[in-house]
């Protein structure tokens, strides 16, 4: 449960915003289609600042607490989003900037999150199944996310828009309360101690 929420949380959030985010400026900011890619790059350099500047937090404070905090935290920073572009109250520049934020948090929580998902499981089956989550994760979030939010954005309804804002954002904090409640605390400790491996299992059971 915890790998599948985390993994197509994030999933749901980014390709949402890899493949709808575009539309958002030119529909409602006016932003000629040719400029839409500075305002990715503004996103991108957020995206890339939050696991650089947070990336200690999760081996210092606790990977439990700081992953629950950056999703929850960029789950309402969304919700604050939706609220004030409902209420008309941002341009193209602004939303850029809530966006940095949100995905400043939400790259940080996704990426150590991968990383505790890739270290719970058996030395000789880890691989398996990281690639099992990420993938299952991938194929609800990374599908259902671009088609419900570019859907709903294309439409040029401002209603639409916030909900497709507010279902990305209640995913991730959804994803961070079962962080919160059933997440491991994998920091400084060895991947033996997190999950034996089944070989040593077998040999403790006497099995040849």
């Amino acid at each position: 449960m915890y790998a599948l929420t985390a993994a197509s949380g994030q999933a749901f959030l980014y390709n949402s915003v890899t493949f709808g985010y575009a539309v958002i400026p030119t529909t409602f900011f006016a932003v000629p289609e040719g400029h839409t890619g500075y305002y990715f790059a503004v996103i991108a350099v957020g995206n890339f600042l939050g696991p650089l500047l947070l990336g200690h937090l999760f081996d210092s404070v606790g990977r439990k607490p700081v992953i629950a905090g950056t999703y929850i935290g960029s789950g309402v920073l969304l919700f604050g989003t939706a609220y004030l572009f409902q209420r008309g109250a941002l341009d193209a520049l602004t939303m850029t900037a809530c966006w940095t934020a949100v995905l400043f948090l939400a790259s940080a929580g996704a990426s150590a999150a991968h990383l505790t998902v890739s270290e719970i499981f058996p030395l000789e089956t880890r691989a398996l199944c990281i690639a099992f989550f990420y993938a299952v994760g991938t194929a609800i979030g990374g599908i259902s996310g671009p088609l419900l939010f570019n859907g709903l954005v294309s439409s040029g309804t401002p209603a639409d828009t916030t909900l497709a804002f507010c279902t990305g954002a209640g995913l991730m904090v959804a994803a961070g309360l079962v962080e919160a409640a059933v997440g491991v605390r994998a920091e400084r400790r060895s991947l033996e101690s997190l999950a034996a491996p089944l070989s040593a299992v077998t040999s403790g059971s006497g099995t040849p």
